[in-house]
């Protein structure tokens, strides 16, 4: 079947009609490409193969990242999980070609296309990375609850008898990025940008979950995700050393599963993580089981995937800046992980 390839689609309704029919993720909508062009700067091909009756078939959003210290990468979707081609097998593989074909013509270090489910191409597939997913009695969060073991329930518990309290909406945004700034300086690792999140909040609206764990009136643990179809995924998530002991970062999963479940939800998604890691140890505690992710690509230089702070040669990065007073890192670090895919 031969297909018309569009190069530079602009976000559209009937882009997101074809994620929602096609089985697409949060990380395929077409908002992503306002928010990386406003916040990032990044050049955005959102690529569209339509058949002879000028119907789409397939999509995929694909971006480019360019650093001088990291390199020039193509990547579907950068800083998420996701977002490789979707639509029939034959438009799949169209789709890939093109990205490929334009990877090589602009010898860009590495090409990825990070899906959630095996795809029919011949590219390379790495799964370094995984999700872990549970499954929800929709509707009845108690029997969720009931579900955990008595150790989990009692850790879920114990934040919330010591006066934690949860809280869901827009206005979280700011003492999120609070809580998650800190966090990722305390991890040695460059945070986003606070524009970022703002922009995600105000472009997807009700479909974007931001919360916040609150104690004394301060924030001390945070959470971000998204809902789409049956599943709700949190993406991001922090919490202050400072207030391990009470473990408030239970009490903040516990509120998204429960709010997930109440309001139908068939999958929770704890997010992706690296195998054997401790964030991989956190969420199977929760009787959640993994699912690997599926990122094909070709690389330059023979490297498995986009640059880590795991990496051996960037090491020195975050023994560097654990060290940094908190107010440097977030205004530096916005500027470093704009390149790192």
């Amino acid at each position: 079947m031969s297909f018309r390839l569009e190069t530079n689609v602009a976000p559209s309704p009937e882009w997101d009609a074809f994620v929602r029919q096609a089985g697409g993720t949060a990380c395929h909508w077409a908002g992503w490409r306002n928010v990386l062009e406003s916040v990032f700067g990044h050049e955005c091909h959102y690529l569209a193969a339509r058949d002879d009756g000028g119907t789409l078939a397939g999509v995929l959003p694909l971006v480019r990242v360019r650093s001088v210290l990291f390199g020039h990468y193509l990547v579907s979707m950068p800083y998420l999980n996701y977002g490789g081609p979707l639509g029939s097998a034959a438009a799949v593989r169209a789709l890939a070609g093109r990205a490929t074909e334009m990877a090589q013509a602009d010898r860009v270090k590495r090409l990825e296309l990070r899906s959630r489910v095996p795809l029919p191409l011949e590219l390379p597939a790495s799964h370094r990375k995984i999700t872990v997913v549970l499954d929800l009695t929709p509707g009845d969060p108690d029997a969720v609850f009931e579900g955990f073991d008595s150790k989990l329930r009692s850790q879920v518990r114990r934040p919330r008898k010591e006066g934690v309290e949860v809280r869901f909406g827009r206005d979280q945004v700011e003492p999120f990025y609070r809580v998650f700034a800190q966090h990722m300086r305390d991890l040695g690792t460059p945070v986003m940008p606070r524009r970022y999140f703002e922009a995600i909040a105000d472009t997807f609206g009700d479909a974007a979950w931001f919360a916040c764990a609150w104690l004394g009136g301060e924030p001390i643990a945070c959470g971000a995700g998204f809902r789409w179809n049956d599943e709700v995924e949190i993406t991001w998530a922090s919490s202050l050393r400072a207030h391990s002991r009470i473990a408030p970062n239970m009490a903040l999963y516990w509120a998204f599963m429960e709010r997930a479940t109440e309001e139908g939800v068939r999958i929770f998604n704890l997010g992706r993580c690296t195998p054997g890691s401790p964030t991989h140890r956190f969420k199977r505690q929760w009787g959640a089981r993994d699912e690997p992710l599926w990122w094909y690509g070709i690389s330059r230089d023979g490297r498995e995937g986009t640059p880590s702070p795991t990496d051996g040669s960037y090491a020195w990065g975050p023994r560097l800046w654990r060290h940094l007073p908190e107010w440097v890192a977030t205004a530096l670090g916005p500027r470093i992980v704009r390149g790192i895919p």
